[in-house]
């Protein structure tokens, strides 16, 4: 070391200086050696903060859930979503899908259930997807807008349609962007997968809707609808699961009746069913504002295409074990007018439902009348309920069409009024405090198999020998029932039979669905 430092010490004095002590030339040394690693740090630094910039101008939004609520590997992710959607056949729906609402749970629980929705829409030309979310982490009132920047999953980066976002942003106090409704947020998230598999080229606006008031949603589906536009390239997705708790059999009850408001399209009940809490939708809210822009679209098909529950999906049914509803759900349809009535054909059966009741309380005499409307010149099975301040004041109908639709709600609101068994005429005075409602079914479906009977969207006639009777659709919807009370009832009532008649292979079991409006409607 004295022979290297005596070397150094030299090579130091050439030049003609003063050759400086050993002692003076390694602090020298050392000064070199730390400027060297200070230098370096700084270059590194001066990296870093350069990556960190062009992150930050990227605006990734990185995963919360990835690795957890699904894989992180591209690779088995990406074989995941195609097993499932392999499995997946849901029934199509006429027109274009315009909102599908899914669930969001672990890949595991609800993934098949959500294939159901995608399967419909893959390979479609959307190029800009509306998520709907929910906040599980943060609460927060209103609507929280991602702005701009990207989403990322194991499968890529998703651009945020920053066009879009902008017109939606700055309109409204309660619609802004809350970063913390989204940084340990899974409802926008697990959704983004599935989209990377089933469409190409297509941006997204992702959107946590936080407790809201029936007038936010409101104004969150007018700002939407106007952000859309006569676009047809829009697809609105809205993340919830259903029924959370430690029931299974009042998770099928809650379920039934939550899904009954959806495809009813029904946004106010929707809403208010959430808030008293008899309904149960985690992403609830979302769904409302969807409804919402789905009916002023001209949007009215809401299809069930799937629903299970965790219970199910696990197999454990034993109370007190944590239970999960998943639904599958498709709005679309022929916009403007309904499957086979449009509006002004609704409200003139209404109009000769009302005219007929006063005419005949008046004269006992059926009201004269004449239509060339070709849907109402149709055979088809009916019938009229009349509502006194809400309650029940007469039903009565056809199953199976006899004679012209327009005939039909004729001498149906005659009967309805007067021939009721179950309550006491009509008079004229009463008139002004009754509400007429309409039912227009189409043709009964023999089942052998209960399961396939959807409560809220099925009527269902029971037979058995001489015995029948018969539930509408809404029946579902405003009791509340399961399918099996909802059968039991309907032969201990209404047929005449044991309750459990409808389990008995000799009984008979019919299905059919209702177009329903009534006169609030109008």
């Amino acid at each position: 070391m004295a022979q290297l430092g005596e070397h150094l010490v030299r090579n130091e004095g050439v030049g003609g200086s003063t050759p400086p002590s050993s002692t003076s030339f390694l602090r020298q040394a050392n000064s070199c050696i730390m400027k060297y690693f200070l230098n370096s740090f700084l270059l590194f630094l001066i990296i870093i903060c350069f990556f960190a910039a062009a992150c930050l101008a990227e605006n990734i939004k990185e995963p919360n859930v990835s690795g957890s609520f699904y894989p992180s590997d591209r690779a088995q992710l990406s074989s995941m979503i195609d097993g499932f959607l392999d499995s997946a056949h849901p029934e199509a729906i006429d027109d274009d899908v315009f909102v599908l609402i899914l669930p969001h749970a672990g890949y595991g629980f609800s993934g098949e259930t959500a294939a159901y929705g995608y399967k419909l829409i893959k390979g479609k030309p959307y190029k800009t997807v509306v998520i709907l979310g929910t906040s599980h982490q943060h609460s927060f009132n209103g609507v929280s807008v991602y702005p701009e920047g990207s989403f990322r999953t194991p499968l890529g980066d998703l651009e945020i349609d920053s066009e879009f976002t902008k017109l939606l942003l700055n309109k409204d106090p309660d619609i802004g962007f809350n970063e913390e409704a989204f940084s340990k947020e899974h409802s926008v998230e697990v959704q983004l997968p599935f989209l990377q598999k089933t469409l190409s080229a297509f941006r997204i606006v992702p959107i946590v809707v936080g407790d809201c008031t029936l007038a936010t949603c409101q104004k969150l589906a007018d700002l939407l609808k106007e952000a859309i536009g006569a676009r047809k390239d829009v697809l609105v997705v809205v993340s919830t699961d259903l029924y959370h708790g430690y029931d299974y059999e009042e998770n099928e009850v809650v379920d039934n009746l939550t899904l009954s408001y959806i495809k009813n399209m029904d946004s106010d009940g929707l809403y208010n069913g959430l808030r008293e809490g008899k309904l149960q939708a985690c992403g609830g809210f979302g769904a409302v504002s969807a409804i919402i822009l789905a009916k002023e679209s001209g949007y009215n098909q809401a299809k069930l295409l799937q629903y299970t529950n965790s219970a199910q999906v696990t197999g454990n049914k034993t109370k007190g074990v944590w239970s999960v509803g998943y639904a599958s759900i498709a709005i679309g349809g022929a916009k403007g007018e309904n499957k086979m009535l449009n509006k002004e054909q609704r409200r003139k059966l209404l109009e000769i439902a009302r005219k007929t009741i006063e005419t005949y309380l008046k004269t006992q005499e059926k009201l004269p009348l004449e239509e060339n409307d070709p849907a109402l010149l149709k055979e088809m099975g009916a019938f009229v309920t009349l509502h006194e301040e809400g309650a029940l004041r007469g039903c009565i109908g056809n199953l199976v069409g006899k004679a012209p639709l327009y005939l039909t709600i004729r001498d149906m609101a005659i009967e309805a009024a007067t021939g009721d068994p179950r309550f006491a005429p009509v008079k004229s005075v009463d008139l002004k405090d009754i509400e007429i409602e309409i039912s227009v079914l189409t043709p009964m479906e023999r089942i052998y198999d209960s399961e396939k009977i959807v409560m809220g969207t099925h009527g269902v006639l029971v037979k058995k020998g001489y015995k029948s009777g018969v539930f509408l659709p809404q029946v579902a919807t405003e009791t509340g029932w399961s399918r099996e009370e909802f059968l039991s009832t309907l032969c201990a009532q209404k047929a005449g039979l044991p309750s459990d008649a409808w389990k008995d292979k000799d009984t008979e079991l019919y299905i059919f669905t209702a177009e329903i409006f009534s006169e609030k409607d109008y």
